[in-house]
C-alpha cells in the first residue's frame, strides 16, 4: 500500500512469485492480493522493464495496478513456466532487444543468437534457412504464438508469416529436440514467436529508407474495450536489390483480438503476407535469374478456460501459394498451394503433486501442384500432381516445481497417415536442481522424429531429384547444463549429444549430377554452447543501468557415416562449428540516444561446388559488424538510423549465394500511448 500523487491509496496485485522463499505463491498458480508489501522485497525483486510493468496513478481512491515481479515465462513445456524453473536451454529475445536491434526482419534478427544457424537467400527476410544445433531447416518447427506454421512443403518457406517487428513481444528458441512441446517437426529445436497481446500504443507509424533503394512503411493501432483488446498492423518493404536480380516487395497484415469474458479468453489472429523477390541462383547457381512469387493467409482461434483445470482449445488454418520461375519472365512456371489445417485440444490440471497435461492435436497437410506430388487422377487447372497426410498424436506431461527442483516428464505418441504401422512413442525428461541461491544444474533426455517434406519427395526438375521412398527421421538426445544469475551478471553453460538416423539430405558425387534426396545413416552431434549477459552499471556507476554486454558462443561436431560414400551436401554436413557473437547496447545521453553494436564471427564446415571452377572449396570464416543508434526526439517521436555489415564484408551464407555488403539505411517513428 502507497499513496499515489493525490495523496490517494494504490494497492498493488501480484500475480505470480518465483523460487526462493515465497515460491508458494508461484506453485498455487493463484492470484494473491496483497496489501502491505514490505520494502525490502521490492528492493530485491527484479523490476527490469520485460519483467515489470510500471505504477500509473490517477485519482481512484483503491486501484489494482498489475505488478508483475515475475521472471519471462515461456513455454518450453506444454505448461508456462518462468525461465527459472525451466531445465533445458531457452533463448529469449526481448521487446527492448527487439527494438534496439539495427535489423529489418526476424530472420536478421536471429543471427545474433549463437545457437542458431541462419543462411540467408537474400537479405531482410526475403528467405533464410532457420536451423538449430547442426539440423537442417526442416527440423525446426516455427510457431507464432503456439501455432505451428512449419510449412510441410518446404522449409524454405517457413518464414513467410504475416508479421511485422514492432508485433512481437519476444521471440522464443528452444534449444534441441522439442516434439513433447510443439510437435513433429520440432526435431531439432523450435522458435515461438509471441506478439503483444496488450499493446502500449493507441497508434504506431514507422517510415525507413536506405540504400539500394530502400523503402520500407509500417503502421499499426489498437482499441481496447473493458472486454477486449483489437489491434491490426500493416507494413510494407521493398528493395531494388543488393546484386542483379535481388529485388524484393513483401506485405505483411496482422489482424489480432483478445476477448476476455469472466476468467476465461480467447484469441483470434487473422494475417496475410505476400512477397516476391528475384532468387539469384537460389537454388542452382547454373540459373540465376529464378523468380518466385509466395503468399500465404492464416487464421486461428485459441481458447483458454478454467482455474485448477484448465481447457485450451486450438483450431487453426493455413495455406501457401507458390509460384517458382525457374527463369524469370519465360512464360514457365511450377505452381503449389499447401493447406495445413488442424485443432489441438490441451487439459492441465494443477495440484499439490504438480501440473499434469494431457494433449491431443489433428494436423492435416495437404498440397496440390504442377510438379510435386502423386499425378492426380482429373488435373486442377494448372495443378496436375496432389498429396496428403494427417497427423495424428498424443501428448502426456508432469511438472513437478518443488523449492529447489523441477521435473517434467513425458511422451508424445505419434501417428501419420502416410506411414504403415502403429503409433511411435517419443519420451522426454527434464529436471533441474538448485545447488545454491545463484546456480541451478539441468538435464534432459528425449526423443523425436520428423516427415519428410513434399519437396523431399518429389522435387524432380533439371536439376534436382526427389526421393518418393525416404523414410522418417529419428534422433535420441542428451544435455546437461548450468545457469548462474546475480545482479551483475546472467549465465550459462551447456553440453550436449545427439545420435541422428536416416537424417534426410540433398547431394550428389559430382559437379555435373544432379541434386538427390537420400536418407543418411547416421549423424552424432557433440556440442557446447556458452553465454553471458553483464550489466557493467554495477560496478561502473557513471554508466546508464540499462547498459549490457551479451556474449554467446556455440561450438558443434559432426561425425557419422551416410549410404553414398563421399559426396557434397546441400545442408546437413554443412554444418556451422563455430560461432561467437557480441550485443552491446550503450545509451550516451540518458535514455534518448541509445547505440546499439552487433559483432558475429562463424566458421562453416563442409564444402560448396564453385559454379565457375566446378571445384569443391571448403567454407571460409568470416565476421560481421552491425551498428544502430536511435535518439528519441520527443516523447514518442524517434529517430534511427543503422548500418548492415559495416566494414564491407564479402561473404555468403550457401555457397554461390553472395550477402549484401555495407548497407545504411535510417527512419523515423512515432507511437501514440
Amino acid at each position: 500500500m502507497k499513496k499515489n500523487q493525490f495523496g490517494k491509496h494504490s494497492v498493488f496485485r501480484f500475480k505470480r512469485f518465483e523460487h526462493r522463499a515465497y515460491s508458494a505463491f508461484n506453485s498455487m498458480h493463484r492470484v494473491v492480493n496483497i496489501g502491505v508489501v514490505v520494502g525490502c522485497m521490492l528492493t530485491f525483486a527484479n523490476t527490469t522493464e520485460s519483467l515489470a510493468q510500471s505504477v500509473s496513478n490517477d485519482e481512484t481512491p483503491s486501484r489494482i495496478t498489475g505488478e508483475s515481479l515475475e521472471e519471462v515465462v515461456v513455454t518450453a513445456s506444454r505448461i508456462e513456466l518462468s525461465m527459472d524453473q525451466v531445465a533445458k536451454l531457452v533463448t529469449v529475445i526481448t521487446r527492448d532487444e527487439i527494438q534496439q536491434a539495427p535489423v529489418q526482419s526476424i530472420q536478421d534478427l536471429l543471427n545474433y543468437a549463437a545457437g542458431v544457424d541462419v543462411l540467408q537467400r537474400g537479405g531482410h527476410g526475403v528467405q533464410a534457412d532457420i536451423s538449430i544445433r547442426g539440423g537442417s531447416f526442416d527440423q525446426t518447427a516455427i510457431l507464432l504464438n503456439g501455432v505451428n506454421l512449419s510449412n510441410p512443403q518446404t522449409g524454405h518457406y517457413s518464414f513467410d508469416i504475416p508479421i511485422n517487428l514492432n508485433d512481437i513481444e519476444r521471440i522464443e528458441i528452444i534449444h534441441g529436440p522439442s516434439s513433447l512441446v510443439y510437435g513433429a517437426s520440432a526435431f531439432s529445436g523450435g522458435i515461438n514467436i509471441i506478439t503483444k497481446k496488450n499493446p502500449d500504443h493507441k497508434v504506431y507509424g514507422k517510415l525507413q529508407a536506405g540504400m539500394h533503394g530502400l523503402f520500407g512503411v509500417e503502421a499499426g493501432g489498437s482499441l481496447q474495450t473493458n472486454s477486449s483488446s483489437n489491434q491490426l498492423s500493416v507494413g510494407y518493404n521493398r528493395s531494388d536489390g543488393y546484386i542483379n536480380n535481388s529485388d524484393y516487395d513483401i506485405f505483411n497484415a496482422l489482424w489480432q483480438t483478445r476477448l476476455n469474458v469472466d476468467r476465461s479468453k480467447i484469441d483470434i489472429q487473422l494475417g496475410y503476407n505476400d512477397k516476391q523477390y528475384g532468387a539469384n541462383t537460389f537454388y542452382s547457381a547454373a540459373y540465376p535469374n529464378q523468380y518466385d512469387e509466395t503468399n500465404t493467409i492464416m487464421a486461428s482461434i485459441k481458447g483458454e478456460t478454467g482455474d485448477k483445470l484448465k481447457f485450451i482449445p486450438l483450431v487453426y488454418w493455413n495455406r501457401h501459394n507458390d509460384k517458382f520461375q525457374l527463369t524469370k519472365n519465360s512464360g514457365s512456371a511450377n505452381h503449389h498451394r499447401t493447406d495445413v489445417y488442424g485443432s489441438n485440444l490441451n487439459l492441465q490440471y494443477s495440484s499439490s503433486l504438480g501440473i499434469t497435461s494431457l494433449g491431443a492435436e489433428f494436423r492435416n497437410e495437404g498440397i496440390i501442384s504442377s510438379v510435386l506430388g502423386k499425378p492426380m487422377n482429373e488435373p486442377d487447372g494448372k495443378y496436375t500432381h496432389s498429396d496428403n497426410r494427417t497427423n495424428i498424436s498424443y501428448a502426456l506431461e508432469h511438472s513437478l516445481i518443488l523449492n529447489k527442483f523441477t521435473l517434467t516428464a513425458g511422451i508424445l505418441a505419434n501417428y501419420n497417415t502416410s506411414l504403415k504401422g502403429s503409433y511411435k512413442f517419443y519420451p522426454s525428461i527434464n529436471a533441474g536442481y538448485r545447488i545454491i541461491d545463484n546456480l541451478k544444474v539441468y538435464g534432459s533426455w528425449s526423443k523425436a522424429t520428423r516427415m519428410p517434406t513434399f519437396t523431399d519427395l518429389y522435387y524432380n526438375t533439371k536439376t534436382h531429384s526427389g526421393n518418393a521412398n525416404l523414410k522418417p527421421e529419428y534422433s535420441e538426445s542428451y544435455e546437461l547444463g548450468f545457469k548462474y544469475s546475480n545482479s551483475f551478471l546472467s549465465a550459462y553453460i551447456t553440453g550436449y549429444l545427439m545420435n541422428g538416423d536416416n537424417l534426410i539430405d540433398w547431394v550428389k558425387e559430382n559437379p555435373d549430377d544432379k541434386w538427390q534426396s537420400i536418407n543418411l545413416a547416421s549423424i552424432d552431434k557433440k556440442g557446447l554452447e556458452i553465454g553471458a549477459k553483464i550489466y557493467p552499471h554495477t560496478f561502473i556507476q557513471f554508466l546508464n543501468p540499462s547498459t549490457s554486454l551479451q556474449l554467446s558462443y556455440a561450438r558443434l561436431n559432426q561425425d557419422g557415416k551416410n549410404n553414398s560414400g563421399e559426396v557434397n551436401s546441400n545442408y546437413v554436413l554443412n554444418y556451422l562449428r563455430d560461432k561467437f557473437t557480441a550485443q552491446l547496447n550503450l545509451p550516451l545521453y540518458k535514455d534518448k540516444i541509445t547505440t546499439s553494436f552487433n559483432f558475429r564471427w562463424q566458421k562453416r564446415m563442409g564444402n560448396y561446388i564453385n559454379y565457375e571452377t566446378k571445384e569443391s572449396v571448403p567454407y571460409p570464416a568470416f565476421s560481421t559488424l552491425d551498428f544502430g543508434i536511435k535518439y528519441k526526439v520527443t516523447k514518442g517521436f524517434i529517430v534511427n538510423l543503422a548500418i548492415n555489415n559495416l566494414y564491407d564484408t564479402h561473404y555468403f551464407d550457401l555457397g554461390n549465394i553472395p550477402q549484401s555488403g555495407f548497407w545504411l539505411m535510417g527512419g523515423i517513428s512515432y507511437t501514440l500511448k
